[in-house]
């Protein structure tokens, strides 16, 4: 019959049972976020903005219409919101489109 093996319980350190175990969680506040807005004009295309709205904002077709119709009948509408390094990114480059097909479409941003 084997021997058992001469095995020995860690001894206990009741000097830490009392101690009590806090998480301090730190608050991080979101980032501010901007409004992209498109503005009416009287040369660029509704054909154009659907255009703009699909691929340089990902909306989806219905979405885009929706948006280019605000646009077109309120003279301005919002094409997304973002953090302001995304908004001012949006806004260049759909103003560089715009100028590479020779429309004068105005992008701005605004803080919501």
């Amino acid at each position: 019959m084997p021997k058992a093996a001469n095995y020995q319980m860690p001894k206990h350190d009741y000097e830490y049972d009392e101690a009590v175990l806090t998480q301090e969680r730190t608050k991080i506040d979101e980032p501010p976020r901007y409004r992209v807005v498109l503005h009416n004009d009287d040369f660029t295309t509704m054909e154009f903005v659907i255009q703009v709205l699909e691929t340089i904002f990902n909306l989806s077709i219905p979405e885009a219409i929706r948006v280019m119709l605000e646009v077109h009948t309120g003279g301005r509408g919002v094409a997304g919101t973002y953090t302001l390094e995304i908004a001012e990114m949006k806004v260049a480059k759909t103003i560089a489109f715009a100028q590479q097909h020779e429309y004068p479409l105005l992008c701005t941003t605004e803080e919501e």
